[in-house]
């Protein structure tokens, strides 16, 4: 596991470092940002000093900042010389992940971030009364640092390093329009967002004259775009998709003006197949439309696949007669590197799969990638003049910072590299559960998932200041590679304090979620709620 930052700071140093003042620390944010040490320069450390009006000891004016920054990390900015290094994930260097915790935000911060101090003034005025802009994003930077070091309940990869791509953000790069077809806008990242398909494309083993896709803003857009097609295949098709799907799959139902089906959940959060094929022999009449979840929102469950085709086969439902698209926003990137999961790949009759990148990989930015059989796309492009470009995706402008981004981190890391997260989530998910479990509380970990679900916490302050997901009655921890055992045991502790002062959460009603929690078809024991 990584080490920490004040670890890499000591090995980096001195023997014996003297403490850097927290007050020195919080200016140099503003000058680097790279876990490499500081070349130390004494005229410019002595100015420093001389500007805090710092003692020999460190001590002296600057003191009053201790609040901002733990002195025992240091957040450098732009360090030239780690651009074009093999590996920028052998150094640690995020702010999701290790250990540490970083301190609440004073007073001032707080002020420095209220709806007044951050409005946009209209005269000189109006500004000579606010806080200067370097300030304000100075406070702005310690909250979202103090937020990424308490980050459980959403899926995202927190544990990235990008710094050699920061000199790319001062262009405007646009992939709008088709990614295989240039535009005359030549400030694009095309033949990075084509390796990046071409790499998922790979992974969910479809032939090269077969496919079609694209660099989305999300993972909501891939199914938006997925399920757009599937109407446009069978205009008079029925979407069948589980209650416990993600809400942009109905969403897209309502938008495209789709007959839809929510079909009822096993209570491990997986379609009931049952259900589903009841609801499909009523309607033989029209083509079926189904969402597979791989990895549903709250519980991280998988829908079988291969159990769903049988269940079309049973029904006598030919190939033509339907369309399957499957939501793999966080777990459709892990499943291939987990061993001895069920394959999920284009080799089987699916049609798309959407996957968001943002959350495995890691990104500065929401954004995803949708895949599908390049025979349904042809059924929604347009050519547009103004282009000189066809319209195949549901954005105009695309974001052409994302696929550099995705196509960097999918370079760097690599295959075994990718696998090694995967690994690290799915290890540190069963510790996580078994140390709830030890701890006396409900707690469930799907087959396959990364997530763990548990009672939800009495105390709202501790929901909140874990960012925890919550369902009714249960919540749920997302771990990602960002997510350490030290900072679990923290959380754990935590929760055992808020037990024994604000009691424990009971079942609202007699089919809750955490009710669910109970069923026998989880598997093992799990402790009842009281």
């Amino acid at each position: 596991a990584p080490s920490s930052p004040s670890a890499e700071m000591v090995a980096a140093g001195s023997p014996n470092p003297s403490p850097i003042p927290a007050a020195k620390l919080f200016l140099q944010q503003f000058r680097f940002k790279s876990t490499a040490p500081l070349d130390h320069d004494e005229e410019e450390e002595a100015a420093l000093d001389a500007a805090l009006n710092l003692d020999a000891d460190g001590s002296g004016a600057g003191s009053e900042m201790s609040n901002n920054t733990l002195e025992s990390v240091a957040d450098y900015t732009s360090d030239k010389s780690k651009s074009g290094t093999p590996s920028p994930w052998a150094v640690f260097d995020a702010w999701g992940a290790g250990a540490d915790i970083f301190d609440q935000l004073s007073a001032d911060e707080e002020y420095k971030l209220s709806k007044d101090s951050v409005a946009i003034p209209f005269t000189d005025d109006e500004r000579a009364g606010m806080p200067d802009e370097t300030s304000i994003l100075g406070a702005y930077d310690h909250l979202l640092k103090r937020k990424s070091s308490v980050h459980f309940g959403y899926p995202y990869n927190l544990m990235y390093n990008h710094e050699e791509l920061y000199e790319f953000m001062k262009y405007s790069i646009n992939n709008l329009g088709d990614p295989y077809i240039t535009s005359n806008y030549g400030v694009h990242s095309r033949q990075f967002e084509c390796s990046v398909i071409d790499f998922f494309a790979r992974l969910w083993k479809i032939e090269p004259d077969e496919y079609w896709g694209y660099v989305t803003t999300c993972g909501t857009e891939g199914n938006l775009h997925g399920i757009l097609l599937a109407r446009e295949c069978h205009p008079d098709g029925i979407l069948y998709t589980s209650k416990e799907s993600h809400y942009s799959v109905l969403k897209a139902a309502r938008y495209y003006r789709m007959e839809a089906r929510a079909i009822q959940t096993l209570a491990t959060g997986e379609i009931d197949y049952d259900s589903l094929s009841a609801e499909i022999e009523k309607n033989l009449d029209k083509p079926v439309i189904i969402n597979v979840n791989i990895g549903t929102t709250v519980k991280g469950a998988v829908d079988d696949l291969d159990r769903i085709l049988r269940v079309l086969s049973q029904l006598g439902v030919s190939r033509d007669r339907f369309h399957i698209h499957c939501d793999g926003a966080l777990f459709a990137m892990m499943m291939p590197f987990v061993d001895f999961a069920p394959e999920v790949s284009f080799r089987k009759p699916i049609d798309s799969i959407a996957v968001s990148g943002h959350k495995m990989l890691g990104c500065p930015m929401p954004c995803g990638i949708a895949l599908s059989r390049k025979e349904h796309v042809k059924k929604v492009e347009q050519r547009i003049d103004y282009l000189n470009s066809v319209d195949t995706t549901i954005m105009g402008s695309r974001n052409g910072q994302a696929a550099l981004y995705l196509w960097y981190s999918l370079r760097k890391k690599g295959i075994a590299g990718i696998k090694r997260d995967v690994t690290h989530c799915i290890d540190t998910a069963r510790y996580l559960r078994k140390v709830l479990h030890g701890a006396g509380f409900t707690c469930r970990l799907n087959d396959l998932s990364s997530t763990v679900v548990l009672e939800r916490p009495m105390d709202d302050t501790l929901v909140k200041r874990w960012q925890l997901a919550c369902e009714e009655d249960i919540a749920h921890v997302v771990v990602m590679p960002n997510v350490t055992r030290d900072k679990i045991d923290r959380f754990v502790e935590e929760l055992v304090e808020a037990r024994e002062t604000h009691g424990r959460m009971e079942p609202v009603r007699e089919d809750s979620p955490l009710s669910k929690l109970m069923c026998s078809s989880w598997g093992g024991e799990t402790h009842m709620p009281k």
